[in-house]
């Protein structure tokens, strides 16, 4: 088999669930051995955007609040959704602003990922937000935020401690960390 092709063959599908944000659809598949079995998909409308802003002293913000999925508190990376109507960059500057009142000058992509891509096709793209201005923050109506300044080395060790367990923040912390190290940045 080569790296391209496709294994898996589906014979029928069915929409499960569907609301503003995410759509559920199973698949009736004949998987990579030959057998019939099902298979579940989560496809997401939008597209996860997060942001490190980083001032010229490696300060950052992270926000804090309480994830309802996981029914715990969590500590990230300014984060949320790119509506198809923006571009990835867009949503991150108003997702920034929204959310730690912070505006930049300098955006660079910092990287992109899938975020489970055995269950779901979400796709994540971060941005490195530099020069920047503090203004009034606006959550949204089911945002309860706390916003947290720290020297990113503080931050790199909540990750490491596991105190930051979000995958997003996580994967671009230590990438950001690496490119510091490597001072590639």
């Amino acid at each position: 088999m080569k790296e391209e092709q496709n294994p898996w063959r589906i014979t029928g599908q069915r929409e499960v669930y569907t609301n503003p944000w995410i759509q559920i659809t199973e698949y009736d598949v004949i998987n990579p051995g030959g057998g019939k079995g099902i298979y579940g998909k989560v496809s997401f409308k939008n597209i996860a955007v997060g942001v490190i802003p980083l001032d010229e002293d490696y300060n950052t913000w992270i926000i804090g609040q309480y994830r309802f999925p996981t029914d715990a508190y969590s500590w990230e990376i300014p984060e949320g959704g790119g509506t198809k109507n923006e571009t990835t960059l867009e949503a991150a500057q108003r997702e920034l602003l929204e959310e730690a009142g912070i505006k930049a000058l300098r955006w660079d992509k910092l990287l992109e990922m899938h975020l489970s891509n055995s269950v779901t096709d979400e796709i994540s793209v971060v941005y490195l937000a530099r020069d920047i201005s503090l203004h009034t923050a606006h959550p949204e109506e089911t945002e309860s935020l706390i916003v947290k300044k720290l020297a990113f080395t503080k931050l790199v060790d909540m990750v490491m401690k596991e105190e930051i367990k979000d995958a997003i923040s996580v994967a671009a912390i230590l990438k950001l960390n690496f490119l510091i190290e490597k001072k590639l940045i």
